[in-house]
């Protein structure tokens, strides 16, 4: 670590801990410089040309305007479930507080992280950004609790397990059917960054009949296989990691906006710092320095022993503390429950005038380009509620409960602009 270049006046504060910014080492920088002179390109880059599509479609031909990935990207952002991000918790549920981060200004700051460290890399930018803006567009209402409320729900039911990075693909290449690339859809399915390591190597899948056998697997996995899943591209690795980068020092930044934390509480961690652009900084620096040239995305050992005790930290002072919006879990638990079996009901007994009908099924088979409604409705009947569950924002799903139970005891309101307002 002497070999880094610090600016020790350019360090953030919290509480009474003062870091410093990281550099990097100026002979990496003279490498770097000099590659980019040569024009010398990363052997592990992830080419363009090399792009494997599930259909070959003349319109989904690479062109100068419109490069092989740039036509994934423009394909995820122009989704209805796209939209669906705005309105979707990232940690904080029910509050009327615009400074709170939501999950579409997640996957853009993961996307923007990402492309910082790939454009340093040599890596390909475009399918970067790709699986960025893609890898949580399968995620529940209300994060991860809805996640795994709704995992609940279908394993009772029909025996498979739901996990958001799974739905994802699903939403891309099942749903909508977009003729989304493997590389994408694989860096989605392996985006997991609830799960930590200190390198990420590139595995070796390169069809769509073995990604499909993953895929296929994850619905009967309670986690073994998803924990252990890795990207076929430094792409994907990349996203991967920079998924807990974009996450942990905003989550700690909103926290202290929410007020469940103070400028007083302090975090631990020492090498990447402890605030969001500290640790965004110096994260991405040591990511750079133990990554370039290699054929795999690597941290430091301070590094990754650091991300280790600040996730752990995140936990202790927020994620555990805060839950769904301080003890509504309940709540929305019971609501999943007599939703998932209403609709159920509803698809089972063909009940056109069903929400799941009118505003879900036929508006997927609207959009999508090759499901029906005769071929839609021919699946399990539990997968049709699951997706029109997983789909919803966090206002559409108490909207839709307040209309099908109009008299329920069960209800959830968001805490006011100015509730804390005499």
């Amino acid at each position: 670590m002497d070999d880094h270049m610090t600016d020790p006046s350019a360090s953030e504060s919290f509480g009474a801990l003062r870091l410093p910014y990281l550099s990097l080492p100026a002979a990496l920088v003279g490498r770097i410089e000099s590659d980019r002179r040569e024009h010398r390109v990363n052997p592990y880059r992830f080419d363009d040309a090399d792009m494997v599509r599930r259909s070959e479609k003349r319109h989904d031909d690479a062109t100068l305007i419109r490069p092989a990935f740039g036509r994934d990207i423009e394909k995820i952002m122009n989704l209805p479930a796209y939209s669906r991000y705005n309105d979707k918790t990232q940690v904080f549920s029910l509050r009327r507080n615009d400074d709170l981060c939501r999950r579409a200004l997640h996957v853009q700051l993961v996307s923007r992280i990402s492309r910082d460290i790939g454009a340093i890399l040599g890596l390909n930018v475009d399918l970067v950004e790709a699986i960025a803006l893609g890898h949580d567009i399968g995620h529940t209402p209300f994060g991860h609790a809805g996640e795994r409320m709704l995992d609940e729900l279908l394993f009772g039911h029909a025996g498979l397990h739901f996990h958001h990075n799974v739905h994802s693909v699903r939403v891309l290449s099942v749903l909508y059917d977009r003729n989304i690339s493997l590389q994408t859809l694989d860096g989605a399915l392996c985006h997991n960054g609830e799960f930590a390591q200190q390198q990420f190597e590139m595995s070796d899948l390169s069809t769509f009949s073995e990604f499909d056998d993953v895929v296929a697997s994850c619905y009967t996995d309670a986690g073994t296989i998803i924990s252990h899943l890795r990207p076929a591209t430094l792409e994907g690795c990349v996203v991967r990691l920079c998924d807990m980068i974009a996450y942990l020092g905003k989550d700690r930044q909103d926290a202290r906006d929410a007020g469940l934390i103070d400028d007083s509480t302090r975090f631990t961690s020492t090498y990447i710092g402890t605030d969001n652009a500290q640790i965004i900084n110096n994260l991405t620096v040591d990511i750079i320095e133990q990554s370039y040239g290699a054929n795999h995305i690597c941290l430091s050992a301070a590094a990754f022993e650091d991300l280790k005790v600040a996730k752990r930290e995140n936990y202790d002072l927020i994620y555990d503390n805060e839950g769904v919006s301080r003890g509504r879990e309940s709540d929305i638990e019971a609501m999943f429950g007599a939703m998932y079996d209403r609709l159920l009901a509803d698809v089972v007994t063909r009940d056109e005038s069903s929400p799941i009908f009118r505003h879900h099924v036929a508006h997927i088979c609207r959009k999508s380009s090759a499901l029906t409604v005769e071929k839609y409705l021919a699946q399990d009947p539990n997968m049709v509620v699951a997706d029109y569950l997983a789909s919803m924002t966090d206002s559409y799903f108490i909207a839709l409960y307040a209309h099908l139970f109009p008299s329920s005891a069960h209800h959830l309101e968001y805490r006011g602009y100015f509730d804390d307002l005499p």
